[in-house]
This record gives structure tokens, sequence and C-alpha cells, in this order.
């Protein structure tokens, strides 16, 4: 499949998360199915700076993964009839915080779709700042409009 390059309107064509819980700016690279890479650009204006932490506001290590889960969203978001559809986050392990994400970084994600089936996916995803590992987590998310097909109706 060809890569796609998505600014920040069309990322909101694709997903459903909207500023200010939108934690990613430019998609560099979507490849439907496989991966999705990009970034966030962190400013003073980002509303966690003002209360994660007086005197040393740095970017949550949770919305540093949400960051991570709402790119690898993307690489399932534009496969053929997913336009729009919810993806949650089912589970998040072997996760690592390596660096302060701080006011003025560019965070660059880089995401891998590990396996896609029935709705269910299996994910990796790392953030870098300045191409040193910040983050990085395995996490598995579900478009439940998908599952919602093979759900067994079993009636009484």
């Amino acid at each position: 499949m060809n890569s796609l390059r998505l600014e920040k309107k069309e990322i909101l064509e694709y997903q459903a998360n909207r500023d200010p819980y939108l934690m990613i700016d430019i998609a560099e690279e979507v490849i439907p199915g496989v991966s999705a890479k990009g970034y966030k650009n962190l400013t003073k204006d980002d509303w966690f700076f003002k209360c994660h932490f007086e005197g040393d506001p740095n970017m949550p290590g949770l919305l540093q993964i949400e960051a991570l889960v709402q790119m690898a969203a993307l690489s399932v978001v534009t496969l053929p009839d997913n336009k729009g559809k919810i993806v949650y986050l089912t589970s998040a392990n072997n996760i690592k915080f390596k660096k302060k994400i701080l006011i003025g970084d560019k965070l660059n994600i880089e995401t891998k779709l590990i396996s896609w089936k029935r709705g269910i996916g299996e994910c990796f995803g790392q953030g870098f700042v300045n191409s040193q590992l910040a983050c990085q987590a395995n996490f598995g998310i579900i478009v439940p409009d998908i599952l919602n097909k093979f759900k067994v109706n079993s009636k009484k």
C-alpha cells in the first residue's frame, strides 16, 4: 500500500481525538495496516504543562503513551472503510520512560502494527526527543465497530 502524509486537518478526518487531547501534530508517514510515524511539538500552551508539575513542567507519562496509541491508530483508521472509527486502548505493557519531555521538545513518534485481526490490534511504539529514546510501550487496541461484526448472537 502507498504511504500517506497527514496534516492535522487530515488527522482529524481519520480519528476521533480532538484538541486539547490530540497528542499528534503531523503524521509524516502512515502505511495503512503496517506503521505510522510523525511528531508532536510541545509548547508552553499545552494544557498539561500548567499542572504537571509547578516548577518542573514535563509531559505526563500516560500522555506520552497516548501519543503512541494515537499514532498507531492511524495505521488502522487509514485502512479501507475505517475512516473516522473510534479506536480504544485495551492494554499497555513493557512501558518505559527514559527521558523527560519538556516545553520546546519535539516528540518524534514511531509505531508498528504487529498484528491486526477482526478489529483487534497489537502495537509497539517509541517516542524520541533529539534522537534519544524518551518512551516506549507495547499496547493493544480495538475498533469496536469491527469487533462487533464478529460477535456470536446466542438466543435462548
